[in-house]
């Protein structure tokens, strides 16, 4: 599908808007008052036109009658504010290695910068976002999260004050989304000694759409979707599939914890997972109100 803008010689007319219009009316009926987690990250976060298409889609999903929900990384402006400190950021399976000194700048970051800034695009866009972290209202407890290394099955391997999931308290959800707002979730848990911890963001989203039964969980990520060894884009997978996928090699690095969360999302009861190009203008939109999907759609079996 084609996303360039029509050339001014061949503009869109009066009728062609309508039909577009009135496509998205049965998408518009079927999922009026259902719940959509949406991980925002990639591109998408740090080109300003792609930043503000993002801001009109999750508030004209709002004004419809849908209930949008967004989980937010921040990889690049932490690695950036890393730099500046004279630290590198390391990863292990997808994963940041986050010592004290990391785990500072990334709550300065994540809670500090991103999450305002998001609130901010959507709020001028005419919606009612809401900032959070996960450790507002109780929303997300975390252990420390120990990783098992893939060379030495017997070996563990310490990353630092990353985190794991151990619950999810959805009532401040509830009670924003249920009110108009917007929820806008930085991905930082509170451990049981109230130690913080980073968590990663596709695994949160993952988490929240599962424990809300959301309709859809849709992952924003600077590829097509998931794609083979050859470079073609699988538009739709089963678990089965993954599993081989990952077997083989072909998921790897950062999309590691991508899939697992999308497959933990698609067996918990999430209806649809959608992993989509978040470089495409208006992704969102397409994948959810249109009949173009613009990824890969995973289902449990």
């Amino acid at each position: 599908m084609s996303t360039a803008t029509p050339p001014a010689s061949a503009p869109i007319s009066p009728a062609q808007k309508a039909a577009t219009l009135t496509e998205a009316l049965p998408y518009i009926r079927r999922f009026h008052g259902k719940l959509i987690v949406v991980k925002y990250g990639g591109n998408a976060m740090t080109d300003d036109n792609l930043k503000r298409s993002f801001a009109r889609d999750v508030v004209l999903l709002k004004l419809v009658g849908l209930n949008p929900v967004v989980v937010h990384g921040g990889g690049p402006q932490i690695e950036q504010l890393l730099a500046r400190v004279g630290k590198k950021g390391e990863f292990v399976q997808g994963m940041r290695v986050t010592d004290a000194e990391t785990m500072d700048v990334v709550e300065m970051v994540l809670a500090g910068q991103v999450n305002k800034e998001i609130v901010e695009l959507i709020n001028h866009a005419g919606g009612r976002a809401v900032g959070l972290t996960g450790q507002d209202g109780g929303l997300i407890g975390a252990r420390k999260l120990r990783m098992t290394s893939r060379e030495k099955p017997d070996e563990q391997i310490d990353i630092g004050q990353v985190g794991e999931i151990e619950s999810i308290d959805p009532r401040i959800i509830q009670t924003l989304t249920g009110n108009g707002f917007i929820p806008v979730i930085a991905p930082i848990g509170s451990g049981g000694e109230g130690e913080t911890y980073n968590i990663n963001a596709d695994v949160v989203a993952g988490k929240i759409a599962e424990i809300l039964k959301a309709e859809k969980l849709v992952l924003m990520t600077n590829t097509p979707g998931v794609l083979d060894q050859q470079g073609k884009l699988l538009t739709g997978l089963t678990a089965a599939q993954i599993d081989e996928l990952f077997a083989d090699g072909t998921i790897s690095g950062g999309m590691l914890p991508k899939i697992s969360s999308a497959l933990d999302a698609a067996r918990g009861g999430v209806s649809a997972v959608h992993i989509i190009d978040g470089r495409v203008d208006h992704a969102l939109l397409l994948e959810i109100m249109t009949d173009h999907g613009v990824g890969t759609m995973i289902r449990s079996h």
